[in-house]
């Protein structure tokens, strides 16, 4: 969906069409909660997150720019919503993956692109190194692991993380490095115990 077309669904939803405001949900429902279930590692606390990020953004809709672009909009409303949830339940660990749990969609939601490339050579990676890499995901602090997520599996330029977080470019290149660092750190160690 373009910039006008969502500059014109939230003119009509704040001019009383609430009913409109389901296409918007319906363009990001998906994205937001993928963010949510990233950032938390748990099923139910992603969709609940997601649902408060829709309510939040409705009942704050008259506070949107429509000279902004709604998704980095709606995708800065969820980011503050996640994070006061992670400082509130202090929760930096995977607690909500269990064996064999998988959200929906993870297949073909270009997930494993955190992964060295020579990793990703070939097949597909196995269902066990990709619970290693949700794991290892979870160890990263919540700051690091919410720019990971934006860039590698929404697949967002430096460009839009910045207008979505406010930081400079080239604190998000350095911050995204660094986030790198740690996740190929703790993937070998989580490789090399299993050993």
């Amino acid at each position: 969906m373009d910039h006008k077309n969502e500059a014109e669904i939230v003119a009509k939803v704040l001019k009383g069409d609430r009913q409109a405001y389901a296409l918007l949900i319906e363009e990001y429902k998906i994205p937001i909660y993928n963010l949510a279930y990233r950032m938390t590692g748990n099923l139910q606390d992603a969709e609940d997150l997601a649902q408060e990020t829709f309510l939040r953004s409705f009942n704050q809709l008259y506070r949107y720019d429509v000279k902004r672009s709604f998704f980095t909009w709606i995708y800065t409303v969820s980011l503050n919503i996640i994070r006061n949830h992670l400082k509130k339940s202090s929760y930096h660990r995977l607690d909500g993956i269990r064996q064999g749990e998988r959200m929906p969609g993870t297949s073909d939601f270009g997930n494993n692109q955190l992964i060295a490339p020579e990793t990703r050579a070939g097949d597909e990676l196995s269902k066990e190194r990709e619970e290693i890499l949700e794991i290892c995901l979870q160890k990263i602090s919540p700051e690091l692991r919410e720019l990971l997520i934006l860039r590698f599996y929404q697949g967002l330029s430096f460009e839009v993380i910045s207008d979505i977080t406010g930081l400079s470019l080239s604190a998000i290149k350095m911050r995204v490095y660094r986030g790198l660092e740690k996740l190929r750190k703790y993937i070998e160690e989580n490789v090399t115990s299993d050993r």
